[in-house]
């Protein structure tokens, strides 16, 4: 049995099926309904930005394992993921909500196990995405900051090297620029979205044929799909420890996939687009993502060099890489910084998509009122816009970031709950899904027939996965310098969560709650 597909009516005239959904699951459209299927997988695919998560991850995949963790983790990666999104697609047909996660796992708990498991999955879901805003928003930062090295002579030449807190200066003006864009009206939003998919498709294309065309020395194909990097001076000598660790690069880039869920009340017919979204988004992002990685690959020759602090952009790989390219052969490295700059560009776009996820997701969550102040966040604007929600994404997003200045280590263990935080929100409504909700489900427009539970369980058993594997210590020895902190920040996620559940919000939060008018 699958929920009605048809055109509802009113008195008024026809309702958009995915309007009509949204009342018939308890909620008035007080978004504007404008996206097109192509909008809504715009915001999920410049969110997961191949041009993003791998440029600002490859020093990770070639320091642990180099060509063969980068090449073959990226399709384990993205091949569970994908499963991972196929799951997620099925029960967002069902429940195309802003709310997304936390609303998914409230319907499928069941009544007396509701509140709680839309409290929990919220909050990893929200807490989650500003990570990712921090993270995405950060890293745009320390690019310009490569960019201007580079173009003031590069670290051997003098040139200008940004301090902590100019890094910080510039994370918290990319912020402003991303809260301005995101105050705009939905239609214009959703050019800007269109806009950040073609870039980053037309980006990934330019860069995979030039890089590789302009270096005057090139990887052999051998090298680029057999050679497995052990030298990592990280006293790791697993060949297959230090590969499962090379998969962080990979997976931190798909993420972000949920933004599709989070846009289904701002897009038309959402119970077939919001899942097309999602799973298109992923699909595409792992075609394109492998054809960027192959590129740059084959422009490297000397690993150890590109990953040392003392080339001309400092130990930043994939733009030593552009820059030497260029600089071999035209004697010049401009060429080189003209492609970080379309690198930059893709980044840009990915930071501005995020906080558009974010916004709804903290709209819908304290339409709600799960957040303090609620009635604050859930306002929109004469425009259709959350307002409020968008500001207070960007702020908390910059709060996390000023960790930086007091310790780099505490820096990372937050980010880091933008992959594992993000990925226990999306196991949570699937694991419910299978185990409270597999007779009871009632399967939307787009759904895996028999094989939804299936495919269930190795979505939840893949999250359980690299959770695991991502909390795993990096370096060796252990010290307080080295300790991966994942577990910490992810554990101390989860405690803060579950006591303030118990101590405060099982009092008064009810899950979901409607706001149709009888």
């Amino acid at each position: 049995m699958g929920l009605p597909t048809h055109t509802a009516q009113n008195g008024a005239g026809f309702l958009d099926t995915g309007t009509a959904r949204l009342k018939e699951l308890g909620y008035k459209q007080e978004l504007k309904r404008d996206l097109s299927v192509f909008s809504n997988f715009a915001f999920s695919f410049s969110i997961i930005s191949v041009l993003t998560g791998i440029t600002t991850l490859y020093n990770t995949g070639l320091n642990l394992g180099g060509p063969v963790s980068l090449q073959y983790g990226w399709f384990i990666a993205g091949g569970f993921t994908l499963i991972v999104g196929l799951a997620m697609a099925e029960i967002c047909s069902s429940y195309p909500t802003s709310g997304g996660l936390y609303y998914w796992s409230a319907k499928l708990a069941g009544p007396n196990w509701a509140p709680f498991a839309s409290w929990i999955t919220g909050w990893f879901n929200i807490v989650g995405q500003w990570a990712v805003t921090t993270s995405v928003d950060f890293s745009l930062a320390q690019l310009i900051q490569v960019i201007i090295l580079l173009s003031t002579g590069g670290k051997n030449g003098g040139g200008y090297e940004a301090s902590k807190y100019v890094v910080i200066a510039m994370h918290g003006g990319i912020l402003l620029l991303h809260a301005a864009l995101n105050s705009l009206p939905i239609s214009i939003l959703s050019f800007f979205g269109q806009l950040a998919a073609a870039w980053n498709l037309v980006g990934v294309v330019v860069l995979t044929i030039l890089i590789p065309l302009v270096a005057t020395e090139r990887a052999s194909a051998k090298f680029v799909f057999t050679h497995f990097n052990t030298d990592n001076g990280d006293g790791i000598n697993s060949k297959a420890y230090i590969f499962v660790l090379g998969l962080l690069m990979s997976q931190y880039t798909l993420t972000g996939y949920d933004a599709s869920a989070h846009m289904t009340e701002e897009t038309k017919n959402a119970e077939k687009n919001g899942p097309k979204g999602i799973i298109s988004a992923i699909g595409i992002s792992v075609i394109f993502g492998w054809f960027y990685i192959l590129g740059i690959t084959f422009a490297v020759t000397n690993i150890s060099y590109l990953l040392s602090e003392d080339n001309d952009a400092g130990g930043y790989a994939i733009a030593e890489i552009f820059y030497l390219a260029f600089k071999r052969r035209y004697g010049s490295g401009v060429g080189g910084i003209i492609c970080l700059g379309v690198v930059a560009v893709a980044i840009f776009f990915c930071g501005m998509s995020s906080v558009t996820s974010n916004s709804r997701m903290a709209y819908a969550f304290s339409r709600d009122g799960a957040m303090p102040l609620s009635s604050l966040w859930h306002k929109v604007n004469n425009q259709e816009v959350p307002i409020n929600a968008v500001w207070l994404s960007v702020v908390i997003s910059f709060c996390m970031a000023l960790t930086y200045l007091g310790s780099e280590v505490a820096f990372q263990a937050m980010v880091s709950i933008a992959t594992i935080g993000l990925y226990i929100a999306y196991a949570l409504p699937i694991l419910f899904r299978v185990t409270l909700a597999r007779k009871s489900f009632i399967p939307g427009p787009f759904n895996l027939g028999r094989y939804g539970v299936l495919v269930g369980w190795i979505a939840v058993l893949w999250v359980a996965t690299i959770s695991i594997l991502f909390s795993l210590p990096v370096t060796y020895p252990i010290t307080n310098e080295t300790l991966n902190y994942t577990p910490v920040a992810v554990g101390g996620l989860l405690i803060l969560t579950i006591s303030s559940w118990i101590l405060s919000a099982r009092h008064w939060f009810r899950g979901p709650v409607t706001n149709v008018e009888s």
